[in-house]
């Protein structure tokens, strides 16, 4: 009966939550997180081995996606003093993020945590503002530097979190760096590869297929770098991103990849894992107000460093924009949820620090999205 219980709210979790994230105008994702936690607290959702696998495998597609979202053609024209002054800007970011930690005492694995980017968000600006926004372009470019930093720290942190200060610590980070010049000397090789032979994309995914080849390539793909980050005991999660960059790097030429991609991910496995987040939380701990100011902190520690950090631009953009650029940059929803559970999971930080990140994630969307409307509309 449990397992029906579960298939049952999941079902109908899946249904409703693409209609009231739009009726309140929030990111589905958190729709899902909020329903997940209130089926949790009547009982409806329970702790269960399938529930929780699908959900890992949910995580690991949503990686999938997220590398699909880097675009690394867009630094090929761009000039090298905005590559430059992305650097900058990271740095910045990490640097007022460590003053920050280290001012109010925070557990030090936020200093790799809170300067985290993550463009899937940044996307949906396209379709409220113009592509040839300035400074959402400029947004893009350097959230995407950002976002390949972060997915590193976390292949870092996650090691280091898992086998601690010590000889398998050195040996993972020597498998990275391996994996990483590896990676990319056989992007260069296939670079070449299909620039001599472009009709190979054309046989690996050709335009008319009726066997669905993109998919089954694309899935290929995504499980061997899977079992590659197994075998080298790396996180996994890193894995799947780097797939995801791979296709969308060489197969361009199938426009529909992605979106047939993102509507079976986000349409179904995806969803059930930040289901399985919000089952993770309990509406009861939500209620305590040393949770609330912990979670308004954590959400200020976020977005305030990112509108200091985006003075670096002011040359390039106007105030406004200035302070629009940081603010896109402030709802790394999906990379936080994933650090945090992933750090969770650990054991390197409590049940408290969790949930206030998990919150921190919805609460800094919700307040983003509106204050971006707010300041666009005065501006007018």
């Amino acid at each position: 009966m449990n397992e029906i219980l579960i298939i049952i709210t999941i079902s109908i979790i899946l249904s409703i939550s693409p209609f009231f994230s739009k009726f309140f105008h929030i990111p589905t994702p958190a729709t899902e997180i909020i329903f997940g936690t209130i089926a949790a607290t009547l009982g409806l959702l329970q702790e269960h081995h399938l529930f929780k696998l699908i959900a890992e495998i949910g995580f690991f597609y949503l990686m999938l996606m997220a590398g699909m979202e880097v675009n690394l053609r867009i630094f090929y024209n761009k000039k090298s003093s905005i590559i430059k002054e992305g650097i900058l800007y990271l740095l910045l970011l990490y640097i007022i993020s460590f003053v920050g930690v280290s001012y109010f005492e925070l557990n030090k694995i936020l200093i790799i945590i809170l300067p985290m980017l993550s463009v899937g968000l940044i996307l949906t600006l396209y379709k409220d503002y113009s592509k040839s926004t300035k400074w959402l372009n400029l947004s893009m470019v350097i959230g995407t530097m950002g976002e390949l930093t972060s997915i590193i720290l976390l292949t870092l942190a996650g090691a280091a979190l898992e086998f601690g200060m010590g000889i398998e610590l050195y040996k993972s980070i020597a498998y990275l760096i391996l994996f990483m010049i590896a990676i990319v000397i056989i992007f260069r090789l296939l670079k070449i590869l299909f620039w001599w032979y472009p009709e190979l994309k054309l046989i690996l995914m050709p335009h008319v297929d009726h066997e669905e080849k993109d998919i089954r390539l694309s899935m290929s793909i995504f499980f061997l770098l899977i079992a590659i980050m197994l075998f080298l005991h790396l996180e996994i999660a890193f894995g799947a991103f780097i797939a995801g960059i791979f296709i969308n790097s060489f197969f361009e030429h199938k426009k529909e990849l992605p979106e047939k991609l993102s509507s079976f991910g986000f349409g179904f496995l995806v969803p059930i894992f930040f289901i399985y987040i919000g089952s993770t939380l309990n509406i009861n701990d939500l209620l305590s107000s040393k949770l609330l100011l912990n979670t308004l902190l954590i959400t200020l520690l976020m977005i305030i460093p990112r509108i200091l950090a985006s003075f670096v631009f002011i040359k390039i953009l106007n105030l406004k924009e200035t302070v629009l650029l940081g603010l896109s940059h402030s709802m790394p929803l999906t990379l936080l949820i994933a650090f945090a559970t992933i750090a969770y999971n650990s054991q390197s930080i409590n049940h408290f620090l969790y949930i206030s990140l998990v919150l921190a994630s919805i609460v800094e969307v919700i307040f983003v999205m509106i204050s971006i409307k707010l300041i666009i509309k005065v501006a007018k």
